[in-house]
């Protein structure tokens, strides 16, 4: 098994100790993806390895209620490349995590089992709340110094996790509230079908979210109140990184230009105005969409703009990072033999 894979902190001259590696693989219902890093003595993470490969693990679970033959071969794929990487770094601590696809399907442990049997690798099947905990972790840096809080939200394949976050007055980011909506890019196409996804398709879809977060709104009021002039958003998901990278005009997707960057919510609204008005093929050609996901990013805009419409923030800063990074300041907090 990859967990604890025993690697020595000592280096090959004069016994110097080389930095612990620790590595977080997130297996979404749309994506596998792995980060392997140590810890810098600023405390801040220092990447070193990463993966990642679309694998639509969740493909078709909407209808069926378990995961697809072809679906558990392609993951199964990804994750053999996620253990090849774990071994060549020599990484110290693993934590892999499965979240929403595996959560729903009845026949997830044969891909787990398999997983352990042809990878080494050891799948988690985590909760919603843990899900929640673990995006906050890693997204809590982003949060503007000078706001009371943010609403954190993971527009995932196959669920949308939004987290309230607010300032003790120590400073301290609390997370107030969170909840676990089950619907992601992958499940809302799949519920979508061959509906059309031009102007007055994408205004249905997102009428549909906004009525589906809404419950979930009034009882976040009946916390607290939420306050949009002193909060802002904080987006992490493969839909607002896109979106963000389309805002910025790049031609191809930077991760350096996109990570913690701010944008104005009305310009990520033009963006997604522009996207919707386009046909599947001209999405495709977007630099930033692409043909893999050039599906998914009408149902991704319809999820944004739901809760820009619940929550109406007047700034977003964008996050690619989220699970992983949560996983890893765990696994490198930890005391070391």
């Amino acid at each position: 098994m990859l967990e604890g894979t025993g690697h020595s902190a000592k280096g090959r001259r004069g016994g110097h100790r080389e930095p612990v590696l620790a590595a977080a693989l997130d297996l979404g219902t749309n994506n596998c993806r792995l980060l392997i890093a140590s810890r810098a003595r600023d405390g801040k993470l220092r990447v070193v390895d990463s993966f990642s490969r679309i694998v639509r693990l969740g493909e078709g679970i909407s209808r069926s209620g378990e995961l697809s033959p072809v679906a558990i071969e392609r993951t199964l794929a990804a994750l053999k490349i996620c253990s090849e990487h774990i071994r060549n770094q020599r990484v110290a601590r693993v934590r892999a995590i499965a979240t929403e696809a595996c959560r729903r399907a009845s026949n997830a442990g044969i891909l787990l089992e398999r997983a352990r049997a042809e990878t080494g690798i050891d799948l988690e099947i985590v909760t919603t709340q843990e899900e929640a905990r673990l995006a906050a972790l890693g997204c809590t840096p982003l949060i503007a110094p000078d706001a009371k809080g943010a609403l954190i939200f993971d527009i995932g394949g196959g669920s949308t996790e939004t987290i309230w976050l607010r300032r003790t007055p120590e400073g301290t980011p609390t997370v107030i509230a969170s909840h676990s909506e089950p619907t992601g890019v992958v499940t809302l196409a799949e519920e979508w079908g061959d509906r059309p996804t031009d102007q007055a398709g994408y205004e249905r879809m997102r009428a549909q979210m906004i009525e589906r977060f809404r419950p979930w709104r009034i009882a976040m009021d009946q916390v607290s109140q939420f306050d949009p002039a002193s909060h802002h958003l904080l987006g992490t998901s493969g839909t607002v990184t896109t979106l963000a990278g389309v805002a910025l005009g790049l031609a191809r997707y930077e991760r350096n230009r996109v990570d913690a960057s701010w944008h104005r919510c009305v310009d990520i609204v033009s963006v997604i105005d522009r996207l919707v008005k386009l046909n599947p093929k001209e999405r495709a050609a977007v630099g930033c969409v692409g043909p893999d996901r050039a599906d998914l990013i009408v149902p991704g805009c319809a999820i944004f703009a739901a809760v820009l419409e619940l929550w109406p923030c007047s700034q977003v800063r964008v996050a690619d990072r989220g699970l992983r990074e949560g996983i890893l300041r765990e696994l490198l907090a930890e005391r070391r033999p």
